[in-house]
């Protein structure tokens, strides 16, 4: 069973894009609710979005699950990223609406999460690991680049309307100061997006778990308001949005791959 695609690269970049996933195995999607059963919280496109970072000579890592199976930016604690904040676990049962993944009674057992976590989540995180460690040992330094994208409204989540581009480095702890500032010089510098460094969402799991400044190891997010590339509603990409997006997001890998 093929849970993810790993495309080794030679530049010291790992993009990860841990919520591109749409597969749910049968035993698990006949227990979901009609509504759950579009995976509506998927990060839809984001790895046809970053699909160049590979010219660049990136790595990515794509994952073919759903996060409805689990999650692969939670740790197997299931510990919340944002205390006091509503958010989704390990293996969600509530939607990004807050409305019920699952038909009533139909969870998963505590034993059901922990057998996910052994088939979908270790391998992934395992071979994650070994990517950037390869890439490490090449160069003596990597960014590793988490791809991500929400819908920019959602009031179960946060208020009002996310900006466009949302950047994160775990409060400045995931990335050196020179980085954050050649990132948010990019940033500044475009007016086609509005933007916001460590907001609501400053990095999950995968940017503060990996992230190793000190040692050359730095982890970046970025959450992309779904309007900014694609039709919220149909899930459909909108190449012409796309395009314009790609344009920032290749700047803003350029200034990773730059070092420091």
């Amino acid at each position: 069973m093929d849970i993810f695609t790993l495309h080794r690269g030679t530049a010291p970049l790992l993009v990860s894009v841990p919520h591109e996933g749409t597969r749910v195995p049968d035993d698990i999607a006949a227990r979901l609710t009609p509504e759950a059963h579009r995976v509506p919280d998927t990060d839809w496109h984001i790895a046809r979005l970053y699909a160049f970072a590979k010219d660049l000579g990136a790595s990515m890592i794509v994952p073919t699950h759903s996060r409805y199976v689990v999650d692969l930016n939670r740790g197997e604690d299931d510990v919340s990223l944002y205390p006091g904040q509503n958010t989704t676990g390990l293996c969600p049962v509530v939607r990004f609406d807050g409305e019920p993944v699952y038909l009533d009674g139909q969870q998963p057992s505590e034993d059901e999460v922990r057998a996910r976590v052994g088939t979908y989540w270790r391998p992934y995180h395992a071979a994650l690991r070994d990517e950037l460690e390869r890439l490490h040992a090449a160069h003596g330094r990597v960014v590793l680049w988490e791809g991500h994208s929400i819908r920019g409204e959602l009031p179960f989540l946060f208020d009002g309307r996310l900006p466009d581009l949302n950047l994160g480095t775990a409060n400045g702890a995931s990335a050196t100061p020179a980085l954050q500032r050649r990132l948010e010089a990019v940033l500044s510098a475009q007016s086609r997006h509005d933007w916001i460094h460590n907001g609501r969402f400053r990095g999950g799991y995968i940017t503060r778990h990996y992230a190793e400044p000190a040692r050359g190891i730095q982890a970046v997010q970025l959450e992309i308001s779904q309007r900014v590339y694609m039709d919220e509603d149909s899930f459909a990409y909108d190449e012409a949005r796309a395009t314009q997006a790609q344009e920032t997001i290749r700047a803003l890998l350029a200034e990773a791959l730059g070092g420091g």
